[in-house]
Order: C-alpha cells, then structure tokens, then sequence
C-alpha cells in the first residue's frame, strides 16, 4: 500500500471523526435541512448525474459487467426522482438521537434513563449502486453519525455528481463538509486502508458481491453490518391459494432478479405439488426464467432441467431459480435451515397453525407470510431507506435504518447518592 493512499485515508478518518463530534449534538432542524437541500439539488443537477452514469454505464459494457451489475449501475429520471424522495422520506423520520428507550427510578433515588445516540463514523464500501451515495450518506446524517462512502470504479462517475449535491446540502445546512465523504480513488488500496482505521471508524457496512463481502470480512478490524449473500426462499403450501401463489412467486423472483431479496429457490408443499407447481413453473417460464428442479419437480413439468447439488446454495441475481418437492411446512423448515443465508424467507398458505411454525422456527432476518420476498427493504418497511440489510444477530438485524444506526447510553441522575 503506497504512502500516499495510507496519508489519504487517515485524513478522510480524522476528518471524519472530528465530523461526528459535532453531529451527534446537531439539532434535528439542520440534519433535516441539509437533507432536504440534497434532494433540491439532485432534481436541479439531473441532467449532469444522468451524464455521469452514462459515462460509467458505457465503462461497466466495455468490463463485461453482468445484467445484473448493469441494472444495479443504471440511473434514469426514475431512479434519480427516487433517491430525491428517499432523501426527504429520511428528512420526515422521527429524529433517533437522544429518544430516550426506557427510563426508572432505583430505590436509592437514582433516576437512569437509556438514550439513543450515534454510532460514531460509519463506512459504508459498496459496489454498482449508485444510489447508496445518496442513501447511506442521509441515513448516517440522519442518526447523528459521519458517513465514508466507498463506492466501487464501476460507478465513480455517478456517485462524485450525487456526493456534489450532497456536498451542497451540508453547506446550506451549515453543517460540516466532512459530515458524508466519497474516498476520492478507486485504487483497490484504498479499501485496506480504510478497514484499519480502527481508532476513527466505528462500523464497516459493505454492500456487493460475495466476494467483495468475504474479503471485507477477512480483512477488517472493524466491527460489520452485513450479509454475505440472499438464498431466499419461498414456500408454498398445501393451504395456499394458488392464483396468490402465482402472482407472489413471480413477483418474488422476477420482479428485479438482481436484489439481494429476490427469490432463488421455490419449495412446493407435496401435497399441493399437482396442483400448484406446474401453472407456478409455467408463470416464471413464460416470464423468461430458467427453472432448474428436483426429480419431483421435474416429473411435473419437461421443461424444468435438473438442478445439481450446488444450485441450492446458489444465489442467481438472474433469471434462474431451482425447485423442490418437500413434505409439508416441516421439510421446508429443514431445507430452509440447510441451505438459507437467513436473508428471507416467505411462506404461502391460509393455514393459521402452518403460519405459526413458519413464523417461529425460520431463524431468518426476514420471514413474510403470503408477500414477495422483494419487499425486503428498508423503504418498503417505513424505514425512509435503508444502508443494508444485516444477517447477523448482535445489534442490528434485518433492514439497517436510522434506529440501528445508533447505539445508546445510560444517563444516570442523583441528588449526592454514595453507595454503601
């Protein structure tokens, strides 16, 4: 690692750390203001990032980027008037900072109180999606915290026009420039450097690929907010209705392929397999996705091909997804358990007591009776947005939003109380 990129991150560290001092006592007004200027100035700069993502776009076409990695890149009026509005949707959140959790008395006259504060500085290293500048950054702000976002090469064009507006946004707010920083390179150093900055960063949150989710993994010393991959399930049960089951399968699986709460694998209660499997399978075929099933499967439909013994621990983020057969709410549990990433998990069914078992023995982030797996969002669930989703069980878990970005402390009040 050069001098230069270790001289570089350790300013944007100390910058930062200095940043959230001053955040953690900012007042709701300004955060709020500072967001809602961002927004302003990423409708008014419209033209200018929609330029930079061309630039990038054509730069991901010439890499080989997959459909998948090119869809996550792309930015549209659509997509630019959505991260304007989830900027605002964070701006209209309850203010976490200082909310107090609980509060008692102790028979010594002790009067403790637990209040939310910040986390400190947050990292956020990320690849494709553009938008996580603009998401991760206001979501850090919003919870009193400093952001350092590392965006990957593919979308460096794109996330310096969104840091700009977001830039203009802590200045009208009067708030400090260092509050959200984009590390200026994207010489793969620059990753190293920052996961050792233990003394300013606080948490690292990583947002890509499995590969980049294991290196990160491997590398840092700082604690993580992540999840190394989304095997999603959906199961179907004897007791679901099949028109719903059509059209959540689909949806689970074939609405956008390439996010982490896509469905990759279907289990079809036995029970219910003649009836329910093959009009589901017809559904993702004519749709354009491969499906790939069990002996079971495949004996209900020709056009299913053979799944292999690697294909259920696969994540596709693609028009593929693999099938099977299973013996009641039971066997999908045990498959669930065997081959899941605890992202999520999502059962179809009109059976309360099916609903029940599902619901309390899937150890999941996530688990949904009778919706697509696709609403595993921050935004979809009142969140504002979120700056990923955690498949770990310490601190935060599921959707990461402004409350789990902020930890808490102990305020304890006396009148001269000595302890005997």
């Amino acid at each position: 690692m050069s001098d230069h990129i270790q001289t570089l991150m350790r300013g944007i560290g100390a910058d930062a750390k200095a940043a959230a001092e001053q955040l953690a006592c900012a007042a709701t007004g300004a955060k709020n203001l500072a967001l809602a200027e961002s927004a302003a100035s990423i409708r008014a700069r419209s033209p200018e990032i929609l330029a930079a993502n061309a630039k990038d776009m054509a730069g991901g076409a010439e890499k080989g980027l997959s459909k998948a990695l090119m869809d996550r890149l792309m930015l549209d009026d659509e997509r630019i008037e959505s991260m304007a509005k989830g900027l605002e949707d964070i701006a209209g959140l309850d203010d976490p900072v200082g909310q107090v959790m609980a509060q008692w008395k102790r028979p010594s006259g002790l009067d403790i109180s637990r209040v939310r504060t910040p986390l400190g500085v947050i990292g956020v290293i990320y690849e494709s999606r553009p938008n996580v500048t603009a998401d991760a950054g206001a979501l850090c702000l919003k919870a009193g915290n400093a952001a350092i976002l590392r965006g990957g090469s593919e979308s460096f064009h794109s996330s310096r026009a969104i840091m700009e507006s977001l830039a203009a946004g802590l200045c009208a707010a009067g708030l400090p420039a260092a509050s959200i920083q984009l590390v200026p390179t994207t010489e793969r150093a620059a990753v190293g450097a920052m996961l050792a900055l233990t003394d300013d960063i606080d948490v690292i949150v990583p947002r890509g690929g499995k590969s980049l989710i294991e290196r990160i993994t491997a590398e840092s010393k700082i604690p993580l907010f992540k999840h190394l991959e989304g095997i999603c399930h959906v199961y179907v049960d004897k007791a679901a209705d099949l028109e719903m089951a059509r059209t959540v399968v689909l949806n689970a699986k074939m609405r956008r392929t390439g996010v982490c709460g896509a469905a990759e694998t279907l289990l079809v209660d036995r029970a219910a397999a003649a009836t329910h499997l093959p009009p589901i399978v017809e559904d993702l075929i004519v749709a354009g996705c491969e499906v790939r099933g069990d002996a079971e499967a495949m004996t209900l439909d020709s056009r299913i091909t053979q799944a292999s013994g690697a294909d259920w621990d696969t994540e596709y983020l693609d028009a593929v997804i693999s099938v099977a057969v299973v013996d009641g709410v039971d066997e999908a549990i045990e498959h669930i358990r065997r081959h899941s990433s605890q992202h999520t998990e999502a059962i179809i069914t009109e059976d309360a007591a099916a609903t029940e078992t599902f619901l309390n023995r899937v150890d999941s982030a996530i688990v949904m009776v009778n919706a697509s797996t696709q609403y595993a969002d921050g935004g979809e669930f009142g969140m504002g947005a979120e700056i990923g989703i955690s498949t770990g069980k310490l601190h935060a878990r599921g959707p990461v939003g402004v409350e789990q970005l902020t930890s808490f402390k102990y305020l304890v009040r006396g009148s001269g109380q000595c302890r005997p």
